[in-house]
């Protein structure tokens, strides 16, 4: 039974590997939206020293939603994966790093859930790069 695990193929494995990956972007920023914390999240980035705060949630809520529209598309996969990377290193620079490493039971908000999707993005993006090559 065990020499059948993980009962999928690679390529399976990557396609829900990229789905994931989309969703988890996707899930926060439509949790932005409907939650309404846009606004906050804007002037936190304001107190970061960005202006116009709010523009910038928007355009990372976007980003989010395009990027991840487009790997669920298995479009410009490599080149979607780019801008969700800034978002990620961006947000472990901006909140995640001072809280720490871990995200649950031995921490909050840390950084691990987000080095986590960068390691995702980076498999995404290579599987991408030998798939155009004829490697996968």
């Amino acid at each position: 039974m065990l020499s059948r695990y993980p009962f999928i193929s690679l390529p399976i494995a990557l396609l829900v590997l990229r789905v994931a990956t989309a969703g988890f972007f996707m899930a926060h920023a439509v949790g932005r939206i409907l939650a309404g914390t846009i606004p906050t999240f804007g002037a936190f980035m304001e107190s970061r020293g960005f202006p116009s705060g709010e523009a910038w949630v928007w355009a990372i809520t976007g980003t989010e939603l395009l990027c991840g529209l487009l790997l669920i598309a298995n479009r410009y996969t490599r080149w979607a994966t780019i801008p969700l990377l800034a978002v990620a290193v961006g947000g472990i620079i901006l909140i995640h790093a001072q809280l720490g490493w871990f995200v649950g039971e031995l921490g909050t908000g840390g950084a691990e859930y987000s080095v986590a999707l960068i390691v995702c993005l980076l498999v995404i993006a290579a599987a991408d790069r030998d798939r155009q090559a004829g490697a996968l």
